[in-house]
């Protein structure tokens, strides 16, 4: 529901504030004073293009925002959601700020680039293009945003003949089949070059079998080399110091002994000392256990060149297979886990194909009969759904018009899962577009090709009465829809929108008195010229205001006191049963 537009600097407008309430909203005022330029302003915050005509005279930027109330739970919910846009819900409603700031370029401003923003993020104008079929549908001579594309036709087909339930339940049966497809088709290519593949990773296999690495072992293999390769001066260096602290004449330890026990006799005469004696003897106990260790070190090492050869060549190996697995020896443990592993699929992947082609074949035939039994309630729900449009569209004085709702199968493609020679998806089989003939002997046409303003208008208008409580739109513009009608079938039109407004807001755009007296809240535009500008403003009316809005629109530029009674006659029966 739109809650409110401002907009600044567009067209004729200066400033323009347009709160609508609920239900039906009526826009009225004399010809050129600028209704349109409303509905110019709010198809910016739809994702329309910017034009540079769209800004006012003299100024270089121009600025529309629309504040839109959102359900939770609704698709305008889900998609911002999917794009990240953060919406607060407080009470069981949501605020959605759309604005849209356009400014001319160019030395002449014949150019126009624009800024996007929904809720405070920036955002492009394709992005409030996909929001627009769910906040609002307009109708008018010019273009539709939803009920003219045929894309959207399937919805509402299927939201006629309650049959959404069943079209998502075969959207999971397609996404189920497509991905057993998948599924096969891998193991397919996987089983194709089988033999091949196998060979290769045989080899592999092999190759690290052969050496059998432990995991660390590479350094443990480097420091082991390393003592080899140096035996002599590690023996030598070690053997040195083993002596020179312990073993040998004038000992380290000897010394620190000595000097330990003159330390702890002058102790005796200073107690200070002592702490001292006791560190002298604690190092040179170390240092005996060190020697010691050194001396056993040294005992143990020799020169075994064959022993070296050994580790030489298997720390080659190690090195190899890690060039090509590596870096480290636990990826090549892993590697060699992932090899035996993926052997043992490719030695199923036959019997995982058969599997699979029975998986696929299962769920093709449940998927076949339940495209088919959706595709025929379509059909018949076609039918009577084209019927009812048409009933709508003779009550609105176009009693020659004939409605088909044409269910035809989806084109296919190379790839595509067909049945019945249509292509399957994920909404089924079936492709629908509402086709309508104006005249008698005319073909059916889209309601794209309609040339006529208002029977286009009036075949929308039909449609939207008929799907009222089921489209995704939470807000319904009418423009034109009073084109080339009057009497009587101006008051049906009138009483048909305000039948869509008991479901969804509705704003009208009319020209006709019988239309404007039964909306719940009118505006008038008025248009006025000061210090060589013209200005054009929009303003609620209250009800005294509305009895003389409505008999001007009666009697023209020269308002009498029949045209004041007819509209006060009006606005009290508007209420009165059709």
């Amino acid at each position: 529901m739109l809650v409110q537009l401002t907009a600044r600097n567009v067209v004729l407008f200066e400033r323009l504030l347009l709160e609508l309430g609920p239900g039906f909203n009526a826009l009225t005022g004399e010809t050129g004073a600028g209704k349109s330029m409303i509905l110019d302003a709010f198809a910016l915050v739809l994702g329309g293009r910017a034009r540079p005509d769209i800004v006012r005279g003299g100024e270089r930027e121009a600025e529309v925002e629309a504040l839109f109330e959102i359900e939770p739970g609704s698709r305008v919910a889900a998609k911002l959601d999917a794009a990240g846009v953060p919406c607060a819900f407080e009470g069981g409603k949501g605020e959605l700020v759309v604005r849209r700031v356009v400014t001319t370029t160019g030395e002449k401003k014949t150019e126009a680039r624009s800024r996007a923003f929904v809720n405070g993020r920036l955002c492009t104008a394709a992005q409030l293009a996909e929001l627009a079929a769910d906040l609002c549908d307009v109708s008018s001579q010019h273009e539709s945003v939803s009920l003219t594309d045929p894309a959207t036709h399937i919805e509402y087909l299927d939201a006629f003949g309650k049959l959404a339930a069943l079209r998502d339940s075969l959207a999971e049966e397609v996404d189920a089949l497509a991905a057993i497809a998948r599924e096969l088709e891998e193991v397919r290519a996987t089983d194709r070059g089988r033999a091949e593949r196998e060979d290769f990773l045989g080899y592999q296999l092999r190759e690290i079998v052969e050496v059998d690495p432990k995991v660390g072992e590479e350094a443990e293999l480097e420091n082991e080399r390393g003592r080899l390769k140096h035996a002599e001066k590690i023996g030598a260096a070690t053997r040195h110091a083993a002596e020179r602290l312990y073993e040998g004449e004038g000992a380290i330890c000897d010394e620190l002994a000595r000097l330990g026990s003159d330390i702890e006799a002058v102790a005796q005469l200073d107690a200070s000392l002592d702490p001292i004696a006791r560190t002298l003897e604690s190092s040179r106990a170390e240092l005996a256990d060190a020697a010691r260790a050194l001396a056993r070190y040294a005992e143990g090492v020799e020169s075994n060149p064959q022993r070296l050869a050994e580790v030489e060549e298997r720390l080659f190996r190690i090195q190899k297979l890690l060039r090509k697995h590596g870096p480290t020896t636990a990826d090549l443990v892993a590697h060699k886990a992932q090899l035996e592993k993926d052997l043992e699929a490719i030695g199923t992947a036959s019997d995982r194909a058969a599997a699979l082609s029975e998986q696929r074949d299962a769920k093709l035939a449940r998927v076949t009969a339940d495209a088919r039994a959706l595709s025929k309630k379509r059909r018949a729900a076609a039918d009577a759904l084209a019927d009812a449009i048409g009933r709508e569209l003779s009550s609105l004085g176009m009693g020659r018009a004939r409605v088909v709702v044409e269910v035809a199968p989806t084109p296919t493609t190379s790839e595509s899962v067909t049945i019945d020679g249509a292509r399957l998806g994920r909404s089924g089989i079936d492709r629908v577009e509402f086709l309508i003939a104006p005249n008698k002997g005319e073909d059916p046409r889209p309601l794209r090709r309609i040339a006529s303003g208002g029977e286009l208008s009036r075949a929308l208008l039909a449609l939207k009465r008929v799907l009222a409580d089921r489209g995704p739109a939470g807000l319904y513009v009418f423009d034109e829809v009073d084109a080339g009608v009057g009497g009587a079938v101006a008051e049906v039109i009138g009483r048909a929108i305000a039948d869509v407004a008991r479901h969804r807001q509705v704003l009208c755009i009319t020209h006709l008195p019988q239309i404007a007296a039964l909306a719940d809240t009118q505006f008038v535009v008025d248009k006025a010229e000061a210090k060589g500008r013209t200005t054009s403003s929009v303003r609620r009316l209250k009800d005294s205001e509305r009895i003389d809005e409505i008999a001007r629109m009666i009697g023209g530029v020269k308002v009498g006191d029949a045209a004041k009674r007819a509209a006060e006659e009006m606005l009290r029966a508007r209420h009165a049963p059709e």
